[in-house]
């Protein structure tokens, strides 16, 4: 536990319990000056979460269709590592949030509530758990890896490309407590503004995409047999023939 105390407008951070040398760096979330409870950077939690998509789709689709499932036991020890550092030490211990802050450290800070991130964290570092003993200790082949894989990936895609934590709004439905400080505001009743509306026409745009792609799978299924997709080589451009 931290307490803040205030002294000429600064904001100091006081470890709670035991020496300073053993309880400094032990916390979760951080004291800011105008914000009721400790927070932290969302910029750096998506920048973390976009670090961690690239290897988990990589090790996902190599175990997929290689069945080689090396690269996904590291990337699994690795994963619940990173989430244990982050619930149970310190988010900015955490490898990918080093990264990430690294990459957004030119940015404006955008602070969202630790609480309900650290129980988001905390369905990620579950998963990891289960996964961890299902591929790296008992090597067990069942569908319900590809399930937690798909689920993993599916948080993590969330809140890096649209800044959604799923995990986050779990915790409202389970809590029935409005969190504080979430991502773009959502957690705050207001009036959507006319960039931030869908228009008819934008829908129509949608929905024809998504005819034209249908119809092009559906089309290239049925005619499958009948023709030659193979990529032609021009000569000397594919390597030897011999």
């Amino acid at each position: 536990m931290i307490y803040t105390l205030r002294t000429q407008k600064k904001y100091i951070l006081i470890p709670y319990g035991g020496e300073m040398g053993k309880t400094k760096h032990i916390y979760f979330g951080e004291t800011v000056e105008g914000y009721d409870i400790p927070v932290l950077n969302e910029r750096e939690a998506r920048a973390g979460a976009g670090i961690l998509l690239l290897p988990a789709m990589y090790s996902f689709l190599n175990a997929y269709l290689t069945h080689d499932f090396f690269f996904t036991k590291i990337f699994v020890t690795l994963f619940m590592f990173d989430f244990f550092v982050r619930i149970f030490i310190n988010p900015k211990y955490a490898p990918s949030l080093i990264l990430g802050r690294f990459f957004v450290k030119n940015q404006i800070p955008e602070y969202v509530g630790a609480p309900q991130k650290k129980f988001a964290w905390m369905i990620g570092f579950i998963l990891s758990v289960i996964m961890f003993i299902m591929i790296v200790l008992l090597e067990i082949m069942t569908p319900i890896k590809i399930v937690i894989c798909i689920l993993c990936i599916g948080l993590l895609f969330s809140e890096t490309a649209f800044g959604i934590c799923l995990g986050c709004i779990v915790y409202h439905k389970i809590y029935h407590d409005m969190p504080q400080y979430c991502p773009g505001n959502v957690c705050e009743v207001h009036t959507k503004e006319n960039i931030q509306n869908i228009s008819k026409i934008q829908w129509l745009i949608m929905l024809a995409t998504l005819t034209v792609l249908i119809f092009t799978v559906t089309l290239r299924e049925n005619t499958a047999e009948e023709t030659n997709n193979t990529m032609k080589c021009q000569a000397g451009k594919c390597g030897s023939s011999m």
